[in-house]
């Protein structure tokens, strides 16, 4: 019977769903941390949980043939030597989580509601007109289904969705998909502009200096995907200039953010602590139990992921 160590901070809670699911037909091991894990490990051959900790983990469990991670992204495993087994990915769950999001945050900077909370708190009657949606342009770097999910939301506020990809191949929800080699192009037509692009040689530092200064004036830029995308000392003068109106990152280099980091002081830029779309057990599991089902009958498993592309 094949084995499964879950990794993760709240492996208790994902060993209940499990359980709940298939019963007790996946035989597993909740561990909080690596540490947990290691002093656990009995030869199992199958990982589920946090890629940070997994990654850590796998020089010293050479039995493992399947890691299903418990993220969106996977770059700690990517960026890891050890390649000798099949890791899979989760996709398909994260699309509503993202899009209210970024959506809440393009409506709280177009309706002024930090500007209104600081205005009431000092008991003024603040009368300036709020912004709107409508009728704009919303880029939306990466096609996925969390792109798409993004896009298809939009659409309800009335706003033109623009996406890129490598290709360029249209996709559906979104009304123009532009290819990588045009990015100048759409930055230009983007007035809010949305990265959900993962971690890879192509996409490092893609929003560099030059092609922030390529965004209309006034635009705002959501970072949901990889912190990898953006030149964070381009984008910190870009605020300071006024040239870019806000900009809202959930993601960063070095996590949590150092407390010297220039971000911190940036003019109108929003950070969260990477929580814009959180693994709940319950959107994870049945991803887990039908690939572990898979597994065991030999069957090709969903959402593989290729270590080459990096998703």
């Amino acid at each position: 019977m094949m084995r499964c160590l879950i990794v993760t901070r709240v492996a208790a809670e994902f060993a209940d769903e499990i359980e709940r699911l298939a019963g007790a037909e996946i035989p597993i091991t909740a561990c909080r941390d690596a540490e947990d894990a290691l002093a656990a490990y009995t030869d199992e051959q199958i990982l589920f949980g946090n890629p940070q900790d997994i990654a850590a983990l796998l020089p010293h469990m050479p039995t493992v043939q399947w890691v299903q991670s418990s993220w969106a992204g996977v770059t700690p495993l990517i960026d890891a030597s050890r390649r000798d087994y099949t890791l899979t990915g989760v996709k398909g769950v994260f699309g509503p989580q993202m899009s209210e999001y970024v959506l809440g945050h393009l409506l709280a900077h177009e309706l002024k509601i930090n500007g209104r909370l600081e205005q009431q708190r000092r008991r003024r009657w603040y009368r300036e007109q709020s912004g709107s949606l409508a009728g704009k342009s919303l880029g939306i770097m990466g096609t996925g289904s969390i792109g798409a999910h993004i896009a298809a939301s939009a659409s309800a506020f009335d706003l033109e969705t623009l996406g890129l990809s490598r290709s360029g191949i249209p996709v559906e929800d979104f009304d123009v998909v532009w290819p990588l080699a045009e990015l100048d192009s759409f930055l230009a037509r983007s007035h809010y502009l949305v990265s959900t692009l993962p971690a890879t040689p192509q996409t490092d530092r893609l929003l560099n200096e030059g092609a922030l200064a390529k965004l209309p004036e006034g635009a705002v830029f959501v970072n949901v995907g990889r912190s990898n995308v953006v030149d964070h000392a381009a984008l910190v003068d870009a605020l300071t200039s006024g040239r870019l109106a806000a900009a809202v990152l959930d993601v960063f280099d070095e996590e949590p953010l150092p407390e010297d980091s220039p971000l911190w002081e940036a003019p109108n830029l929003y950070i969260t602590a990477h929580v814009a779309a959180i693994s709940h057990p319950l959107l994870i599991v049945p991803i887990f139990v039908e690939n572990y089902r898979r597994f065991v009958a030999g069957k090709p498993l969903k959402h593989v992921v290729d270590f080459d592309a990096g998703y």
